[in-house]
């Protein structure tokens, strides 16, 4: 482990953002995400594809390996595995959930001996490596020490993309809206998270990793990040945990339910989210999804030890306000961040309850959904993890013509959900992206 002045984490990540595999987790550097991170040239990957029969989390845990013991007074990832589930994955294992393929892996991940960790309290950066012995990897911390001296690219585009429209039209996502309505009032379901989607392509001589670059500037959110793979790329700045795992095996999951918009007016704008602090119906729609959580956690935890500690807290961000809760639990002796993640996936606030009818629901009415509603992940060495939700998230393919992008946001929908008004929040959720992109929701 080595140390270094501070350098900006996306100025470091943009020199190597076009190499394969390139990985990086980019944090606002708020009192729960104090670390960003990046990584490149993995010793090896492991690539699930829609079609493979091998079950992702078993390939994942598969090349990680057993767990090792962690270095002192170190940052929390210390090397490992990193990358991306696509939402499909979490589908594998109910076969009566049936959305079709996307075509996207259900696993893309790299292993990652060496990485760079930067600090964004104490402001300095960590060059970290493992390896069989300590020379190994002493060798492998100055290499990746040896990232923070490549020259980043020059200046981006102001506009990055060509175009950003609906590919769900306002009248077929309100329509959708209304029949996840009337399966809740016919008992089906209680809740359903119901996604709109938008797309485009991105102007010439503009790169995903500029997309990322944009959003930490503009609207920077703690588990922001981004990963390049041969042929597509996911530029995501996401607000939400999903799950996380200390090395001894403390869990937590701080799911997101209830958003109103950002106002320019600061009167205005604390009047929202007083109302949404306020609102039965956003906290009776984020106590369901705790509950959920509760169960998906006591699963791979020690009985009695799964709790929520902290109820409806008011998160405020760039163009909307949040309420978050935290279930909190302890792993089972034997058990792994990722078996936990098997557990869990796909996450509950972006699927509903009852979890399983839910994404029935949302199968019949969005079909595949990618990395959208998936996780970025990363799982240590030592058997530290944590997680994204993948909403406020760009996927973007490269073809003969350059690169197309989709962008989803969605909105939870309990029996008393207006269409109207649960469109509003799709486009108050997909403001940050659309400005980043030069458009408009």
């Amino acid at each position: 482990m080595v140390a270094a002045p501070w350098r900006e984490p996306t100025a470091v990540a943009a020199a190597f953002a076009e190499t394969p595999y390139a990985i990086a987790f980019l944090s606002d550097g708020s009192a729960d995400a104090r670390w960003s991170y990046f990584a490149q040239a993995p010793e090896a990957v492991a690539v699930v594809g829609p079609h493979d029969t091998l079950d992702p989390f078993a390939a994942a845990a598969a090349l990680l390996g057993p767990a090792r013991p962690p270095h002192a007074d170190a940052p929390p990832f210390q090397g490992g595995l990193a990358g991306l589930v696509s939402y499909e994955a979490g589908l594998r294992r109910e076969p009566s959930v049936r959305a079709g393929h996307s075509d996207w892996p259900d696993l893309a991940a790299g292993l990652y001996p060496a990485l760079l960790a930067f600090d964004h309290h104490r402001r300095r950066v960590v060059a970290l490596g493992r390896g069989a012995t300590e020379p190994q990897a002493q060798a492998r911390a100055r290499r990746a020490l040896a990232w923070l001296e490549a020259p980043p690219p020059g200046s981006r585009p102001n506009r990055l993309a060509e175009g950003f429209a609906p590919l769900t039209a306002a009248s077929a996502y309100r329509s959708a809206v209304a029949e996840a309505t009337r399966r809740i009032e016919a008992g089906e379901i209680f809740q359903a998270n119901i996604a709109r989607a938008w797309g485009g392509r991105l102007a010439a001589g503009v790169r995903p990793f500029d997309l990322i670059a944009a959003l930490t500037v503009q609207s920077p959110a703690p588990f922001a990040a981004y990963l390049r793979l041969p042929d597509r790329a996911v530029a995501s700045n996401s607000p939400e945990r999903f799950l996380s795992v200390d090395a001894g095996g403390r869990v937590q999951t701080r799911p997101i339910k209830g958003t109103r918009p950002r106002d320019a007016d600061p009167v205005r704008d604390a009047a929202l989210a007083a109302e949404l602090a306020a609102s039965p119906k956003d906290r009776a729609e984020n106590l369901m999804i705790v509950d959920l959580m509760r169960n998906d956690l006591a699963r791979v935890c020690v009985p009695g030890s799964v709790a929520a500690p902290e109820l409806f807290r008011l998160e405020s961000f760039a163009n909307v306000h949040h309420l978050t809760s935290t279930v909190t639990g302890r792993l089972n002796p034997g058990a792994t961040g990722l078996d936990l993640m098997a557990a869990a996936f796909p996450p509950g606030s972006i699927t509903g309850a009852p979890k399983v009818q839910a994404m029935r629901v949302i199968a019949g009415l969005e079909g595949p959904r990618g990395p959208y509603c998936g996780s970025m992940f990363w799982a240590g060495f030592d058997g530290a993890f944590d997680s994204s939700v993948l909403i406020r998230t760009a996927a973007l393919v490269a073809d003969a013509g350059g690169w197309r992008f989709e962008a989803r946001a969605g909105a939870g929908i309990v029996a008393d959900s207006d269409p109207v008004l649960e469109d509003r929040e799709t486009e108050a959720k997909i403001g940050a992206l659309a400005r980043a992109f030069g458009g408009a929701a």
